[in-house]
Parts: C-alpha cells; structure tokens; sequence
C-alpha cells in the first residue's frame, strides 16, 4: 500500500480515493496479509491540510493495526465474517437491501456490472454484492484506463445504486460487535470515507 494522501488537489485526490478503496477492499476480502498491516502501522496520519475529514478515522485505524497482532486481526476477522453458516456480521449488500442473500438488490447489480463490462470471478466465493468486490469495482471505475467506463457519472451512479443504501448498515453492525477492535477502527473509517464520497457526489450534480 502506497502513502496514503489524504488531499483535495486534483488527481492527488482522484488517486488518494482509489487507493482508499483499494485498501478497503483488501481489508474486507480476507484476513489482511502481513505486509498490509505492516504498511498500515507506519502509515503517516497526518493528512496535507489540518483538520481533513479522514485525518482522525485514518489515525485511529493505524492506531488499531499497531495495537493488534497479525494473528489477533485474523482471528477478529474469521469470528466476524467466517466461520461456519451465519456470520456475525453479513457483508454482502443484499443482506441489507432485501433481507435475503443472492436476492433482487444482487440481480440489478449484475446488469449493471454487465453494462459496464465487467463479470464475477469465478475463482471467488463471494458473490458480486460483498463489499469488498464493490470497492474494487469503485477503484476501477475512478482509475481505469477505459474513460468510457471509468469516469465520474459511472462512479456517482454505481455508489448511489449499490453501496450508499447499505454501507452505514454494515459499518453500525460491525461496530456492534464485542469482538471487534482492528474492525471497529476499519468500519469508523469506512463510514466516514463513505461520507466523504456522498458528498463529493452531491457537489456535482
């Protein structure tokens, strides 16, 4: 993971987003790797301009990565969103929109995923509404070389459809939880990365 740069200068920005939900996605696809969470503990936490909506979520986050082992970030993340059946915490968008897992919220997102020319991965086992398979959607769509596909309509249209409905929702069960800690940080930081977006949308329409 490069340095985060939490700036509002133009393609500092638009990269310091796509970095962000790159992050995102790794920390939300599987138990982060060694070397992510080593990136994290010496990630500077000081954003260019003082007061930075993401300066404090950032730091607590850092702060939670160097409070906890690798082992024990693991273990919080198998107890949240594995296990065997019911997790304690669904990250899956359809959970949150219908009730039901694999349902209609998921068959909208497949059109329009289809529209943009993109597919699931058949090597994975989640199914294209985890948030971690739409924050790397959100990563290609503001850093993609395809500026047909990977432009600012597409972003405001994608994160107004399939992850502004929901994601306060995950980061409150998340949140919620006895066992989170490392993942508590992370969802604090979500919400207010999430926040952030909405209202950068907001401002160009």
């Amino acid at each position: 993971m490069s340095e985060l740069r939490l700036s509002n200068d133009g393609l500092d920005e638009e990269i310091a987003r796509a970095e962000v939900y790159g992050l995102l996605a790794q920390l939300y696809q599987a138990p982060p790797a060694p070397e992510l969470l080593a990136n994290l503990r010496v990630a500077a936490t000081e954003a260019p301009v003082a007061g930075a909506f993401l300066e404090e979520p950032f730091r607590q986050l850092v702060g939670a990565a160097r409070a906890c082992s690798d082992d024990a970030v693991a273990d919080e993340f198998e107890a949240l969103f594995g296990g065997v059946g019911k997790p304690e915490v669904w990250a899956y968008g359809s959970h949150y929109l219908s009730g039901f897992l694999n349902d209609k919220p998921l068959v909208r997102l497949r059109s329009d995923l289809a529209a943009l020319g993109l597919g699931r991965d058949e090597s994975r086992a989640e199914t294209e509404d985890h948030i971690a398979y739409l924050c790397e959607v959100m990563r290609y769509l503001i850093a993609g070389d395809d500026v047909a596909v990977a432009n600012l309509t597409q972003q405001q249209r994608f994160f107004a459809a399939h992850l502004q409905p929901w994601v306060e929702r995950l980061c409150e069960a998340i949140a919620a939880q006895p066992r989170a800690e490392f993942y508590r940080a992370v969802a604090l930081f979500t919400h207010a990365f999430m926040n952030v977006e909405a209202q950068g949308f907001d401002l160009v329409e």
